[in-house]
């Protein structure tokens, strides 16, 4: 009995932190060796190019992911490993897919306000007309020179957003078109993903439910596969994502135990000295709770409970010595695969060559349809 197919990928943009391998490649390595997917993991090499990058270290960064991805467990034995640019038919879908997607749905998209920064200038111009209405009091003689400079402050801000906006490259609007087109030329059944994700998914099954409808059934209608996911704060600030932008309070899953050791040790704590779970009262040491039950067999009440009447120091003590001995293998499988570069670029051509003759049959057939064959 055939398996359904399961499709994701990462972008090389430099080396993977612990939010990273909780958030995708941990989970990808468990979906594999479940067995129940035909499992294709790909490096979204063409995606990494939306975002500000050094031609120079690109091809480096594709080689250390795909180290990342066999040092974390991912077997060429069990799964399709490839690079996306290898198979030009990512880039012909993406265009075809474009000629049916309307502007209106991809403006709509919240990851591109986002990435483009509009959303927080939009947040920002709202928040000041907000404060301005409640000025408005029945009975109440209005400010005018504070009204007037309320609204000139929110101009600027959504000035800003529309600069942002224009300044913006087109492949990060487009980028849900691309991501849509990796997966359903594949015929992905199953796509791994976190919340951040579903607009784009939904974008994806539109789609395909509109060229099935225009052109005749072609593609399959992925669906999302939810699986708990951690969020990783960083060890700096809890109310923020862990950001390699902020490497000194990031765990990179290649960082020495000494480094590892430094940086847990150095992670903020909250008021009091109670080691417990409270996100609201005390996201802090809740975030540490989260990587250490992450990283183990221990969920955070059971924690609670081995670190009763403990420090926070000891907490920290305790976790990165867990942190240490959990990715050991993994820096010294990752040291041994970059050594042999000719073995990752072998790992990911053979996999090219895989992953290509689907695709290669799937974009013939969707030119068929749509009367690009002569």
């Amino acid at each position: 009995m055939s398996r359904p197919r399961l499709l994701s990928g990462i972008q090389p943009s430099g080396r993977l932190h612990l939010g990273n391998y909780l958030g995708a490649l941990k989970n990808f390595v468990d979906l594999q060796n479940s067995d129940k997917y035909e499992c294709y993991f790909f490096i979204a090499d063409l995606h990494s190019l939306t975002e500000e990058f050094n031609p120079e270290e690109k091809a480096k960064q594709i080689l250390e992911l795909t180290a990342d991805y066999l040092a974390a467990g991912l077997d060429p034995k069990k799964s399709v490993i490839f690079q996306q640019s290898q198979i030009p038919a990512h880039s012909e879908l993406a265009f075809i897919l474009n000629t049916i997607t309307p502007m209106g749905e991809l403006e709509r998209m919240t990851q591109f306000k986002d990435k483009a920064g509009m959303s927080k200038n939009y947040a920002e111009a709202r928040k000041i007309l907000e404060n301005a209405r409640l000025d408005f009091k029945p009975g109440t003689p209005v400010k005018t020179d504070d009204f007037i400079k309320k609204l000139n402050e929110s101009i600027e801000y959504f000035d800003k957003a529309k600069e942002a906006r224009e300044n913006t490259n087109a492949g990060l609007f487009t980028y849900p078109i691309l991501m849509a087109a990796d997966i359903i030329l594949y015929d992905a059944k199953f796509v791994p993903t976190g919340d951040d994700q579903d607009q784009h998914l939904e974008l994806t099954r539109a789609l395909v439910r509109k060229f099935n409808s225009k052109f005749g059934k072609v593609f399959t209608e992925p669906q999302g596969l939810h699986t708990e996911i951690p969020r990783v704060m960083s060890l700096g600030d809890p109310s923020k994502k862990m950001s390699k932008s902020k490497p000194e309070t990031c765990l990179f899953l290649d960082d020495s135990p000494e480094v590892i050791e430094s940086k847990i040790k150095r992670a903020v704590t909250d008021s009091g000295n109670e080691v417990k779970f409270n996100p609201e009262t005390k996201p802090a040491i809740s975030n540490l709770l989260k990587i250490y039950s992450s990283l183990s067999d221990k969920n955070t009440e059971k924690l609670e409970k081995e670190f009763s009447g403990k420090t926070y120091s000891e907490l920290k003590s305790s976790l990165a010595k867990l942190a240490i001995t959990y990715f050991a293998d993994y820096r010294k499988n990752k040291k041994s695969l970059l050594a042999k570069p000719s073995t990752l670029s072998t790992t990911l051509t053979q996999g090219s060559k895989k992953a290509g003759k689907i695709a290669d049959k799937k974009i013939l057939e969707v030119k068929k349809r749509t009367g690009l064959t002569l």
